[in-house]
């Protein structure tokens, strides 16, 4: 599968090595330009990196993992008809007050998916540090295999990220549509925590919308 990154921070690069390792192509991109990211190329074998419309319109699946305050400068146009992978969380002190999240009205993705009104939007990989991405993978059936929570509106783009999270060494839990998707956003039960299936089942159960952990307490 052909996989297209829009941000080659540390969760783009982390998702770019598991998938590149697990047999698909990727080509990664960042705001400033191809010609910023030589260490991009040297860090992940078998990467490429292109501009954001060589990478959204390459993608048959396409990650976009920038900070949230620039979720508008995503390409609509470029990502008619695909499946876009949302690993954005909302910062305050770095992308300033959103009022509708702040009033807990929409969540990130939904934000997102009013964007991209022609693509199918998939929240995944917001909930785990980048280092974890690549140290927390395992083979099937593994005892300490990780769980992953999505969520999306669309069930043919939630099978096909479960499938891939599968293939890179990650169990799925479904926590519903994208209106649900903040059971798993910044600072709840299930934000960052390495879980197994069992376990991050209960704590998306136990997420309540206006209840926030303890800043950074998620951070190990």
């Amino acid at each position: 599968m052909r996989i297209g990154i829009i941000g080659a921070g540390f969760i783009g690069r982390a998702v770019a090595q598991l998938v590149i390792a697990a047999g698909h192509e990727a080509i990664l991109s960042n705001s400033r330009g191809p010609q910023t990211m030589s260490n991009v190329l040297s860090g992940i074998p078998g990467s490429k990196v292109g501009t954001l419309e060589e990478a959204a319109q390459f993608g048959e699946v396409v990650l976009v993992a920038i900070p949230l305050a620039h979720y508008q400068s995503v390409p609509a146009k470029w990502l008619e008809g695909k499946t876009v992978l949302d690993a954005n969380n909302y910062y305050p002190e770095r992308d300033g007050h959103i009022p509708v999240l702040d009033r807990f009205e929409t969540t990130t993705s939904r934000l997102l998916a009013e964007h991209l009104p022609h693509s199918r939007v998939v929240k995944v990989f917001n909930a785990i540090l980048a280092q974890d991405l690549v140290q927390d993978s395992r083979p099937k059936a593994a005892p300490d295999r990780r769980a992953l929570p999505i969520a999306a509106d669309d069930p043919v783009a939630k099978a096909l990220v479960i499938t891939l999270l599968d293939e890179i060494g990650f169990d799925a839990v479904d926590a519903g549509s994208l209106d649900e998707s903040w059971r798993f956003e910044r600072a709840k039960p299930a934000y960052c925590i390495p879980l197994d299936k069992q376990g991050l089942k209960v704590a998306l159960a136990a997420a309540q919308r206006q209840v926030e952990l303890p800043h950074g307490s998620w951070r190990r």
